[in-house]
């Protein structure tokens, strides 16, 4: 098992549409970046890489490269997935936390966690965020940006196909082996 940890910020800024977890939220700004800034997905992202030991978006995705200009995160998001696939990877959980005074966030939750479920080919059972604010302290009280924390569990291939036959073996009628 590994385990990865991830944080992005972005400002808040006029003529920006604000996107969240795959998702278009009504609001006066939006957060400002080179792809559409989803600070959510990038803190996935970033929680996810760490975890296989594969860098940061900024590795792969750097903000001088203008193929990633306006992109979607969700399209670098499945990249990522992609990415870990082939080191072997299978994703165990998602736990993330967005930082905003405002625009309140409950009402989009659960489609954000399909869209990064969907989006990585794992059940929306395994994908959780919450939202919350800082109490009007800091540049996010403020609203002058966004940001979000992400942790996730990474396991191997090997170890998560290990535990399915672990969990689906029946060993009521063993007469003992090394797992009993």
């Amino acid at each position: 098992m590994r385990v990865g940890t991830g944080y992005d910020v972005h400002r808040l800024a006029e003529g920006r549409e604000l996107i969240l977890g795959g998702v278009s939220i009504p609001h006066e700004k939006g957060l400002d970046g080179h792809s559409d800034a989803d600070v959510l997905v990038h803190a996935i992202m970033d929680a996810l890489l760490g975890a296989a030991a594969l860098g940061d978006i900024g590795k792969h995705f750097p903000d001088t490269d203008e193929a990633y200009a306006g992109i979607s995160s969700m399209k670098l998001l499945a990249q990522v997935g992609a990415l870990l696939q082939q080191e072997g990877y299978v994703v165990g959980n998602i736990d993330a936390t967005v930082i905003a005074q405002r625009p309140k966030l409950r009402p989009y939750i659960r489609q954000m966690e399909e869209n990064i479920a969907k989006t990585l080919g794992i059940s929306k059972s395994q994908v959780n965020i919450k939202a919350t604010t800082e109490e009007h302290l800091g540049f996010t009280g403020r609203q002058e940006g966004i940001s979000a924390q992400a942790v996730c569990l990474l396991t191997g291939l090997y170890e998560a196909s290990m535990a399915a036959y672990d969990s689906q073996r029946d060993c009521s009628q063993c007469g003992g082996c090394a797992s009993r």
